[in-house]
């Protein structure tokens, strides 16, 4: 007997979803910009130490990070207690060439 899946409980919308325009008003906000470029790095991390990369505090981070999985720019992997966050760099830049690029413009400016 094939065991059922669990409902993913921080879904990204699929790429071929994901609009110009709500990906630009999720990076219109200079804090979810901040957390985009420090996760253009390619490297996943856990939510804590990104809010603590930025100085935030937990509260205003999952804030900003659900608005980020929900425009689509990220994705969210449970591990244990703790929630692990990338960015969707190749499916954005397949969705949308060079944008990534833009946003995250000089690597001596990431946070």
């Amino acid at each position: 007997m094939a065991t059922a899946k669990a409902p993913d409980r921080f879904p990204a919308p699929p790429i071929e979803q994901v609009d110009l325009s709500s990906v630009m008003r999720a990076l219109g906000e200079p804090i979810r910009l901040a957390m985009v470029r420090v996760l253009a790095d390619g490297r996943e991390r856990p939510c804590g130490e990104l809010c603590q990369q930025l100085d935030l505090p937990a509260s205003t981070g999952s804030y900003h990070m659900r608005l980020l999985r929900q425009a689509g720019l990220t994705r969210v992997r449970p591990v244990g207690t703790e929630r692990r966050i990338s960015l969707r760099r190749e499916e954005l830049d397949r969705r949308f060439p060079g944008l990534v690029e833009v946003v995250v413009g000089d690597a001596d400016d990431v946070a």
